[in-house]
């Protein structure tokens, strides 16, 4: 990514307000943000990250339907939760709004809407919808449930099949069933406003020449294109929303569809964001329309089309917003737990680790954070498995990475003090000098690593350093050549303090919690990315970190 930019605007996808947090949620949209987000802060940019909750949509009311509350109670009290487990995790969010609550976000996503429609993009035309007969309902996407017709998956929803990624509509649904009622669900004409696509097929093509992203993206969008792109419903016949601000009988009693108004949630919380800064709100101009930022999207697989076209389109049909630079999409995480197939994590189920409990039981965010990053669904769909968690927390974390940084310190405070010592430079060796390359070589990688949104492969890299500097100290063994040689001793303390520092502060966008003792080890306040591999100053002060990870049983 370039730096060339003043600015950098990261957000993650809103997370419906229905639910905990489970670690698929993390490992898919909002880990990686912060990571990146963290990585950007060491070097030096200004960032902005923003996230909220999606409060608005029927996902909200089949659970307060279901908990016996109005979407509204629904909404906040899973707001809060949900905002409670990403700052256990470590994931700290600039803005965290509420599309319900957040007090800019009706006005702007009914002037988006007014925009579109004052330039014809919109065409209002009576259409098919299913119907609950008992019910006497329409029936939005997901208050039905049926067979996909292009994969033959059951059990999807009515705008989207997980399985394949494809968009579902009355026709392509097979054998719906009302979720209000359990039965068939019959269909009936209603009005709807459409927006135009088709007239943002170019855009959104070239658009995609330039956007950053994985392969793996940047190829499923391609297949969508292909496809062509068509009019699609932006109202819906629900009560829970924001209502469509148009003076016509019609739009009586109908609400944006949650797709359009979710999105410009990120808006609304940047103009949240600028008040709490003591600006004015329309200062939030200078993250979404001037050159001079950048914005990053993070979300999970289930929201490519939704903003990798359908929102560039809405961007492009606006016409003064900049669009996103990078959109990094991770796959879906699965989940096997012991004597157990692998499955989809699930809430109706209840196959899913929840964050909120994690936590609760005394469950280490770091160790949580590093092996949802090491699995990461960056490429392709992976699994978790607590077993592997417990193995990858003893072998890495404690035996690697924690034995290192915890014999150094300790070793040098015993026997040299708690100041970084002087060095004789005649005493320095050709292995000092390639252990030396090599930390400069890793910050190098990790550099070009983060840049290409690659965390995975970033936190390999630091593993891999890890080791090496535990190979280096056992082939220098100070514990045998500070009996015959001191001053020799010396040196190989020193370089591997030196490699402490650089872990330092490549392991806080990482393990944050981890990283802020190491670094207050070494009397670093502020780490910097581009002087991790510098050398420390001889008597900066050190004192002992104490345990970074304990062993999980």
């Amino acid at each position: 990514m370039s730096s060339d930019k003043k600015r950098v605007l990261v957000t993650s996808g809103l997370p419906y307000s229905n639910g905990r947090l489970h670690v698929g949620h993390i490992a898919g949209a909002y880990l990686p943000a912060d990571i990146y987000v963290r990585y950007l802060r060491l070097t030096g940019r200004e960032v902005s990250f923003v996230c909220g909750s999606d409060d608005h949509g029927v996902a909200i009311m089949l659970t307060a339907d279901k908990e016996g509350k109005t979407p509204a109670e629904v909404a906040e009290h899973y707001h809060k939760l949900q905002k409670a487990d990403f700052e256990g995790l470590g994931i700290h969010f600039d803005v965290y709004g509420s599309t319900s609550q957040t007090k800019f976000h009706a006005k702007t996503s009914q002037d988006f809407f007014l925009k579109l429609f004052e330039k014809n993009y919109f065409e209002k035309k009576v259409t098919r919808q299913h119907y609950d007969e008992s019910k006497q309902v329409f029936l939005p996407d997901r208050y039905v449930k049926g067979t996909c017709s292009f994969c033959g998956t059951p059990d999807q929803n009515g705008d989207q099949c997980e399985n394949c990624g494809k968009v579902l509509d009355i026709d392509t649904l097979k054998d719906p069933i009302s979720v209000l009622s359990g039965k068939p669900a019959s269909v009936r004409e209603t009005t709807h406003w459409f927006l135009d696509l088709t007239q943002f097929q170019g855009a959104v093509e070239k658009w995609l020449q330039h956007a950053e992203m994985r392969d793996t993206t940047k190829n499923y969008v391609k297949s969508l294109l292909a496809q062509g792109l068509v009019k699609r419903s932006m109202t819906r016949d629900i009560s829970w929303g924001i209502p469509v601000p148009l003076d016509d009988p019609e739009a009586k009693g109908k609400v944006l569809y949650v797709w359009f108004d979710a999105p410009i949630g990120y808006i609304s919380n940047t103009m949240q964001l600028c008040e709490a800064r003591g600006q004015k709100p329309e200062q939030y101009t200078e993250w979404w329309k001037s050159p001079d930022t950048e914005i990053v999207h993070f979300i999970g697989e289930d929201n490519t089309i939704f903003h990798c076209v359908i929102w560039i389109a809405m961007l492009s049909a606006e016409g003064s917003f900049q669009l996103p630079k990078a959109v990094v999409v991770n796959q879906f995480l699965n989940i096997k737990f012991p004597d157990k197939e692998v499955e989809k994590i699930s809430k109706s189920r209840g196959t899913a680790v929840w964050i909120g409990d994690y936590l609760a039981e005394g469950g280490n965010p770091d160790v949580l954070r590093y092996y949802l990053t090491a699995i990461a669904p960056e490429k392709a769909r992976t699994v978790y498995k607590p077993e592997d968690l417990q193995l990858r927390n003893n072998t890495d974390l404690a035996n690697t990475l924690g034995n290192f940084v915890n014999r150094i310190l300790s070793f040098t405070l015993k026997h040299v003090g708690s100041q970084v010592p002087e060095i004789d430079s005649s005493l320095i060796s050709a292995e000092d000098r390639k252990f030396a390359d090599c930390l400069k070589s890793a910050l190098a990688n990790l550099t070009e690593q983060m840049n290409q949104f690659a965390f995975k492969s970033a936190l390999e890299t630091i593993m891999e350093f890890s080791r090496e500097c535990n190979r280096y100290v056992d082939e220098r063994a100070p514990w045998v050549t500070r009996k015959t040689d001191m001053e020799r001793t010396k040196v190989t303390l020193v370089y591997s303090l030196n490699a402490i520092k650089l872990l330092g502060t490549v392991l806080t966008p990482f393990l944050p919690f981890a990283a802020e003792k190491i670094n207050g080890c070494l009397s670093i306040q502020k780490p910097n990315w581009e002087d991790a591999a510098q050398p420390l100053k001889s008597g900066t002060e050190i004192s002992a970190p104490g345990i970074l990870f304990s062993k999980m049983e």
